[in-house]
């Protein structure tokens, strides 16, 4: 029989299991692997925002996001507010911007004087598509550790955006195809090219137009974008439409980059948007011609900051480069060791 739960002891009241972290004293377990009786989600990324819940809470924005992805039939679910306080079972839960993509929380856990923060998956910088990151002190922070490797060090995103653009001019007989996950990364791309000045428009894969019309119905200024298929319907374009495409921007899942269906435009020149960019390797792999050095996921540096600035004496982390995390947050005196959470993947990264 496991011990009763202390505030003192952490790991008693949020513990890992076969289906994700599990906090005893609230009875819920958060971003589970698989079907549960009581979920609360951070992000709706796939694997973190699955659907057969009992019942699911998490922000609207993400709730609206999974209906998206999984239909209307999620069960029960109950939308909170950032900032906003949930009495679930013996804790409070409360949930703050993470800055990952559109309704992103970290899950402020606090239960008799001790606070534990989830934080997803975060990122530091600016994002035009979703609020910042908030640092909430507390006891332990959990995070993630996708890019924990002082390697994975990522440019100014405007600068990458810029690159982009300077290819597009250089290049104007050919057509650039981005190749950007459908949730968060397509959304930012696209309002980073509008604040940049790009007023073209932008013409997306269908896989991309769901997510897309979702966050302009919560407000993003996409400007103006449109499936590649309504090309040709122009009767001015060509039958094919490619001549609409020549010197223009086509957004497409990782996968459709260098396929069959890329090969409709004139000349289509490889761009891949990915924090993974900054491998040369990655880059080959995904054939990538313009490697774009963007990601939804705190750098190493960003990463350090956030130990720092959390000013929690115990680091757990979930998945990623846990080594090298663990290790520097250790010379900064900080108590880390990496935990184990099944079905955690790089989407979006």
């Amino acid at each position: 029989m496991a011990p009763d739960p202390t505030p003192t002891d952490p790991r008693s009241w949020l513990t890992t299991t076969p289906r994700g972290l599990y906090c005893a004293p609230g009875g819920f377990h958060i971003d589970p692997a698989w079907p549960v009786d009581r979920a609360v989600i951070t992000h709706g990324h796939g694997d973190h925002a699955r659907p057969g819940h009992g019942a699911a809470l998490a922000t609207r924005e993400t709730i609206e996001i999974m209906k998206v992805r999984y239909g209307a039939d999620l069960g029960a679910t109950q939308d909170a507010p950032y900032g906003a306080t949930t009495r679930i079972g013996e804790v409070d839960v409360r949930l703050v911007p993470a800055g990952h993509i559109l309704g992103s929380a970290q899950i402020v856990l606090d239960w008799r004087g001790a606070r534990i923060v989830v934080s997803g998956d975060f990122k530091r910088r600016r994002d035009p598509t979703c609020p910042p990151f908030e640092p909430v002190p507390c006891d332990v922070f959990v995070t993630e550790a996708t890019f924990a490797l002082p390697v994975f060090r990522h440019p100014p995103d405007v600068e990458e955006i810029a690159r982009l653009l300077r290819s597009v001019e250089t290049f104007p007989e050919r057509c650039h195809v981005v190749g950007v996950y459908a949730l968060g990364k397509c959304q930012r791309v696209i309002a980073l090219l509008r604040e940049a000045g790009y007023d073209r428009r932008i013409w997306l894969h269908g896989a991309l137009v769901p997510l897309c019309d979702l966050y302009r119905r919560e407000g993003v200024d996409l400007g103006d974008i449109a499936p590649v298929g309504d090309a040709g319907r122009n009767p001015a374009d060509d039958l094919f439409g490619r001549e609409t495409f020549k010197g223009g921007i086509v957004l497409c899942p990782p996968a459709t980059l260098v396929d069959r269906w890329s090969r409709r435009f004139p000349d289509p020149l490889p761009v891949a948007a990915s924090g993974w960019m900054r491998v040369r390797a990655r880059a080959r792999q995904r054939g990538a011609e313009l490697p774009l050095v963007i990601s939804d996921h705190a750098d190493w540096d960003e990463l350090v900051a956030t130990v720092r600035d959390v000013g929690a004496p115990a680091l757990w982390v979930t998945h990623g480069r846990e080594d090298a995390l663990v290790h520097q947050a250790r010379a900064m005196g900080v108590a880390a060791e990496a935990l184990r959470v099944a079905g955690r993947e790089e989407e979006g990264a």
